[in-house]
């Protein structure tokens, strides 16, 4: 049995069964599915063996048939003792966020994944799409204005089901958020968003804080290489200078030393100089998801989208 670093953890508003560790392991990849179930196999296993203990995977990904095998051999081969464990994230997508499709687009990735239930399933984005396969980008003239509140209910309905044991959404704005609370049953214990220190998101993390949502950051190396990622936070000079002092790389991704960096974040801080230099890096968005702009869909522009907030 590999020795299980200790990750913090967070008790999700609404989940009393279970506390999501602060620290998870992202498995996007450019293009989606491009590995082969053995090499997929082989980073879980290997993410697993360094402390990882929090999966976050997706419909869109393609690749929650491999997590799911990566697991069932993890758990045959004691990596870890149980499928309890392990905390998994999904998420639904646009193809899906319909009231009627919620609850079969959950079973087929609790199918794919070879798991009884999720610990938390996200809203993917505030849009709805044609049904079909999961891709991105949407065709244009197949994007569709999201039935917030009778989605949301859906997905109230499988956590009341067990089939997921918390909620939550990705991407979602102030305002959008707002909209969903005017109606929730249930609110939502995570909002999955883009931050990094060139994307702060200073006034979400504030009302996110307030309302008890916990805030989980996409991208926070700045994603380099992914196909849609940008260098801003890795080529950062401010960022450089301060891990120099610290004896530490801005990256501290699917390279197993990369994953034992990411987890020596808690015996080292950062002092108040250090965090007044972070906070005045100049701010942009690096996904701004122009491709679901359309003149004749639910969103005109990338203001619109992000509620100004790009």
């Amino acid at each position: 049995m590999a020795e299980h670093k200790i990750i913090p953890e967070f008790q999700l508003q609404g989940s009393a069964e279970k506390s999501i560790p602060l620290i998870g392991f992202g498995t996007a990849e450019q293009p989606y599915g491009a590995s082969s179930d053995e090499s997929y196999k082989q980073v879980i296993h290997n993410a697993i063996k360094v402390g990882y203990r929090h999966f976050d995977t997706a419909a869109l990904y393609k690749n929650e048939q491999a997590l799911g095998k990566a697991i069932e051999d993890a758990i045959r081969l004691g990596l870890v003792r149980s499928r309890d464990e392990l905390f998994i994230t999904s998420k639904l997508w646009c193809t899906d966020a319909h009231p009627d499709l919620v609850r079969p687009a959950l079973h087929r990735s609790l199918k794919n994944l070879r798991l009884e239930y999720l610990d938390l399933y996200l809203v993917h984005f505030p849009l709805s799409a044609k049904p079909g396969e999961p891709k991105f980008p949407i065709n244009k003239e197949d994007l569709l204005p999201i039935e917030m509140h009778s989605v949301w209910e859906a997905m109230e309905e499988c956590q009341r089901l067990g089939l997921v044991k918390s909620i939550g959404v990705s991407n979602f704005s102030i305002k959008k958020l707002e909209l969903l609370f005017s109606k929730a049953k249930i609110p939502p214990s995570v909002n999955q968003v883009e931050m990094n220190p060139v994307w702060q998101q200073g006034k979400l993390r504030e009302y996110c804080k307030e309302k008890g949502i916990l805030i989980t950051a996409f991208s926070p190396l700045g994603a380099k290489g992914t196909g849609w990622g940008t260098n801003w936070v890795m080529d950062s000079e401010v960022l450089n200078e301060i891990a120099q002092k610290k004896g530490k790389t801005v990256a501290q991704s699917f390279n197993k030393e990369r994953m034992k960096e990411n987890l020596k974040i808690f015996d080292w801080g950062l002092s108040p100089d250090e965090c007044c230099k972070i906070a005045q890096i100049p701010q942009r968005k690096g996904l701004a998801c122009s491709e679901l702009i359309s003149e004749d869909g639910p969103y005109k522009s990338v203001e619109e989208l992000w509620d100004d907030h790009i």
